[in-house]
């Protein structure tokens, strides 16, 4: 039982005011409580199920600073997937990506890489115990992101869609770009680097919100 309330405390307190928490916020504005708790359970089953399994291998099967980096990439591209709008914003496509796929697919790359997955494998690693600290950290999880479901859905019922739309975006784009500060050689983290990047994203973003406008 150490082993499990260590790691759902672990995890409540790490994800309190974290990017998945924050994801929580703007998926329960935007769909039904119920879709984005079951999303956000089962990802982070899922996540975790493979970071308690790995445990400390996963750093010898690849390096972690290069899961950190995908991942990363990962979210600055579904942030501008969320700008698109194609998948998440229209009704008509609802079918081909549902809501829950994508609060689950969001989550799952969030927590990739995330310090409440790098816990979970610290926690593993620890105790040595399979089940409790897969199941403390996933309830940690819920429990820490059913605040931010609950500020979701006060949330929503104010806020207009298409602003729901791009704060979503934003905080995909901002974690991604933290993301791979924290992880790139620091040769990578001088001026000129970091203003192309800023500049290339610039134009996507605004090619993207040019084809929306043609578009409507």
């Amino acid at each position: 039982m150490t082993a499990f309330f260590t790691s759902l405390i672990f995890v409540i307190l790490a994800e309190m005011g974290d990017r998945t928490q924050l994801l929580a916020i703007c998926f329960a504005a935007r769909y039904r409580w119920q879709i984005v708790m079951w999303g956000v359970f089962l990802a982070t089953a899922l996540n975790h199920l493979l970071a308690v399994a790995l445990g400390n291998y996963l750093t010898v099967l690849f390096p972690l600073n290069y899961i950190k980096i995908a991942a990363a990439i990962g979210f600055i591209i579904f942030g501008l997937w969320t700008l698109k709008g194609d998948n998440i914003n229209c009704e008509n496509q609802i079918q081909r990506f549902t809501p829950f796929w994508t609060v689950f697919i969001a989550f799952f790359i969030a927590e990739t890489g995330d310090k409440t997955q790098l816990a979970t494998i610290a926690l593993a690693a620890d105790f040595n115990e399979f089940i409790p600290v897969w199941v403390g950290t996933t309830i940690g999880m819920v429990i820490a992101n059913g605040f931010g479901i609950v500020a979701g859905v006060l949330m929503g019922k104010k806020l207009p869609e298409k602003s729901l739309k791009w704060i979503a975006a934003m905080i995909f784009i901002a974690f991604g770009m933290i993301g791979l500060s924290e992880s790139v050689s620091q040769n990578y983290l001088k001026m000129p680097y970091i203003a192309s990047a800023f500049i290339i994203l610039g134009f996507i973003i605004y090619l993207i919100n040019r084809f929306n406008r043609a578009k409507a």
